[in-house]
């Protein structure tokens, strides 16, 4: 690959093409407004895009991503698009979205440290060790599976206790957090929670130590059950 990208111009003029060619009207669409409905936070995974993997076009979804989508209170980033997103787009949904064999997740089970990266994933370090017992008696792959959703269900508890979220709904404002996960090798989005629409709600969830403490096996499906989902799709088309 040489210095330039002049490959990737070339596609892009070719996208702006077949776009105009099959929607005359839509880059004056896109240049009008931007209103989405939903705020995704997800993992910076190059696999996981969130306009294709909920098939919605450019405008539907306001995105950010993250190594091991965490949501530092502290990181002025997500905390300044939480903020746009939720007083200035009115979203009413916000989805924490990770998925299964992430790597950042991965990296937490890894005995060395330094890197900027594990100052980065600090909070889900610290979380592994303090339940090690628990999760170091899952087989491998059950572990990373397990500590990839407890990741995203604590991650939506954080959220739900930043001044920004609390806020909104404080004032009226609907507004409902998310938890899912996907599954890169389907293609398939999962609803693992938990669900928040309001201060009360957060305010019942059993505490993320309790959830670890009483549910220590992986909610991912199986594989025979996820491919079971995946030739049933298949064959409606």
């Amino acid at each position: 690959m040489g210095r330039t990208l002049d490959s990737l111009l070339a596609r892009n003029i070719e996208w702006v093409r077949k776009k105009t060619q099959s929607d005359p009207r839509f880059f004056a669409r896109m240049a009008a407004q931007q209103k989405p409905n939903y705020l995704w936070i997800g993992c910076s995974d190059s696999r996981v895009t969130a306009n294709d993997v909920l098939e919605l076009e450019p405008g539907q979804v306001f995105v950010h991503r993250n190594i091991a989508n965490v949501v530092h209170t502290s990181d002025l980033n997500i905390l300044s698009v939480l903020e746009f997103a939720v007083e200035h787009l009115q979203v009413q949904h916000i989805i924490v979205c990770g998925h299964y064999g992430c790597g950042g997740i991965e990296r937490v089970f890894a005995p060395e440290r330094g890197e900027l990266f594990d100052h980065w994933l600090q909070p889900v370090s610290m979380f592994y060790r303090k339940h090690r017992a628990i999760f170091d008696a899952l087989p491998p792959r059950q572990r990373l599976d397990r500590m990839c959703e407890v990741n995203i269900e604590m991650q939506v508890r954080r959220l739900a206790a930043t001044p920004i979220v609390e806020n909104a709904w404080i004032r009226g404002q609907e507004l409902h957090l998310h938890g899912w996960i996907y599954t890169i090798g389907s293609g398939l989005l999962r609803d693992i929670g938990p669900h928040v629409s309001s201060v009360a709600e957060r305010d019942l969830l059993p505490s993320i130590d309790l959830c670890v403490q009483q549910d220590t096996g992986s909610r991912s499906s199986s594989e025979g059950e996820q491919r079971s989902l995946f030739e049933a799709l298949t064959e409606q088309n």
